[in-house]
């Protein structure tokens, strides 16, 4: 790592499929609403990096959780912030630990303890993109489903704000407190 300026990241992948995901929601007595889901196995996959500091969110959509998306989502990550060197704190999954993976030179990867996602702050932004974007909602198809993915994850992006405040919790504020 060079004298660049540090970002600490936090990085996590979701899978997105035509399975239709209701829930509760409100309708006058006496009417019941309907909620079609269907269940089909095709699925995309968001892979995303946040800074809960400033509320910067990177991500792509892939076709697959694996070692060769995983190395195409490092090296668009490092090439996004190619002047600075990223601290990126993740789980263990075995496509994270990949010898074939090529890790950019201004990353650094951090795991964080099995069986511990409760402390990656992306799996509560993922829980928040489910609810705005993904409930008793029906997709057409894979393609339909990848817009709405683009679509949610756009507006994440471009608003940095709602991003720190879903995700810049006190240790972590504290961490990067500390670390000046």
């Amino acid at each position: 790592m060079t004298d660049q300026p540090l970002r600490l990241m936090f990085q996590d992948e979701a899978r997105f499929g035509l399975i239709g995901d209701p829930r509760r929601c409100w309708a006058p007595f006496p009417l019941r609403p309907l909620v079609k889901i269907e269940i089909v196995q095709q699925f995309s996959y968001a892979y995303a990096a946040l800074s809960p500091h400033d509320g910067t969110l990177d991500s792509l959509i892939l076709p697959h959780v694996d070692g060769s998306c995983m190395e195409i989502f490092l090296q668009e990550l490092g090439r996004r912030h190619e002047k600075e060197n990223i601290l990126l704190v993740l789980d263990g999954a075995g496509w994270h630990r990949s010898r074939q993976v090529r890790i950019p030179d201004n990353i650094r990867l951090v795991f964080l303890p099995p069986y511990s996602p409760e402390l990656n702050p992306v799996e509560h932004f993922w829980e928040e993109l489910r609810e705005k974007y993904f409930h008793n909602v029906l997709f057409q198809s894979l393609s339909s489903l990848d817009d709405q993915l683009e679509t949610g994850l756009r507006d994440y992006e471009q608003n940095p704000e709602k991003m720190v405040a879903l995700t810049s919790w006190d240790w972590i504020k504290n961490i990067i407190l500390n670390a000046k």
